[in-house]
C-alpha cells in the first residue's frame, strides 16, 4: 500500500473563511454537479475497482439518516453513494476548500462541506444538524480521516455527538478493499466491497458529555469493525450469500403472546 503525506492537521484561516459554504449546504441540495461526479465515478467503481455492494436496502429511501463509515481513500465518497438514489452530504477537511477554484466549485455544489478539523467547529455540527432537519443524508467517517495505515483507526466523538443530538437512524458502513486505491499509480485495482449494516438508533441527548459522545461513536464503530473484519475473513460473496438467506428469512413470531 502506498504511503500517504503526513496531515496538516489544523487550518489556522477563521471560520468566517468558510461561511459561503456552510450557508449554501444548509439551505440547498447538491445540483446537477452531483450526478455529473456520479456519472463520471460509477464507472470506475463497478469496473476498474470491481465494487459490489452488500445490503444497500438498510439505507432508508427517504427521511434524515447519517451513514457512518470508516476512510481509507479519496474515493471511498463515490463508492458509497453509487447504489444510492439519495443525493449523500459529506464532511471535509477545509484545507481542501480555496486551493482550486474549480475544485471549491465542485465541492461546494456537489454536497461537500467543511470542517476545520483540530477545532471545536460549531459551524460544522450547524450545517449537519440543517442537512439532517431537511431530510438529508449525510456520510461521517467515524475515525475523522483516512487511516494512515491501511488499517481500522479508532472511532472520535463527532459520530456520537451527531447521532446523540439529532437522534436519527445511523446506518454504519464498512468500506473494504478501499487501501489498496492509494496505489493506483502502480496499477494496483483492488475488489472494495460496501457494506451497509442496519440501521442503528439513539435516543436524543441535549448537550452530551465527551464521555457520551465517545460511548456512542464506540458503539457504532464497533459494528463498522465487525462488518469489515467478516468480509476479510468470509470474503464478499459468502457474506453477501448469508445477508441474502437472513433477509429471506424473517425471525418466527410465536403463535400466541
Amino acid at each position: 500500500m502506498s504511503e500517504i503525506k503526513p496531515q496538516n492537521y489544523k487550518d489556522p484561516r477563521p471560520p468566517e473563511t468558510f461561511g459561503r459554504f456552510h450557508e449554501r449546504s444548509r439551505t440547498r441540495d447538491p445540483d446537477w454537479v452531483y450526478e455529473f461526479v456520479r456519472m463520471v465515478t460509477t464507472p470506475i467503481a463497478l469496473f476498474v475497482y470491481r465494487a459490489r455492494p452488500i445490503g444497500v436496502d438498510n439505507v432508508p429511501a427517504s427521511g434524515p439518516v447519517i451513514l457512518a463509515a470508516n476512510h481509507f481513500s479519496n474515493f471511498d465518497h463515490f463508492l458509497a453513494g453509487t447504489w444510492l438514489r439519495r443525493k449523500i452530504r459529506f464532511l471535509a477537511k477545509s484545507q481542501i476548500f480555496g486551493k482550486s477554484r474549480v475544485l471549491t466549485y465542485i465541492f461546494n455544489h456537489g454536497g461537500v462541506f467543511p470542517v476545520r478539523r483540530g477545532h471545536a467547529d460549531a459551524e460544522a455540527f450547524k450545517t449537519m444538524h440543517a442537512i439532517l432537519q431537511r431530510g438529508g443524508c449525510l456520510m461521517i467517517y467515524c475515525e475523522g480521516g483516512r487511516s494512515r495505515t491501511g488499517e481500522l483507526g479508532e472511532a472520535k466523538p463527532g459520530v456520537g455527538r451527531a447521532a446523540l443530538e439529532t437522534g436519527v437512524p445511523v446506518v454504519p458502513v464498512a468500506l473494504h478493499g478501499s487501501q489498496g486505491i492509494r496505489g493506483w499509480r502502480k496499477l494496483r485495482f483492488p475488489k472494495v466491497t460496501i457494506r451497509y449494516g442496519e440501521p442503528m438508533s439513539f435516543d436524543v441527548v441535549e448537550a452530551p458529555t465527551r464521555e457520551q459522545q465517545g460511548e456512542a461513536a464506540g458503539k457504532i464503530f464497533a459494528v463498522v469493525k465487525e462488518m469489515y473484519e467478516e468480509l476479510g475473513r468470509e470474503g464478499r460473496s459468502a457474506v453477501a450469500r448469508r445477508v441474502r438467506e437472513e433477509q429471506a428469512s424473517p425471525p418466527t413470531q410465536p403463535l400466541y403472546s
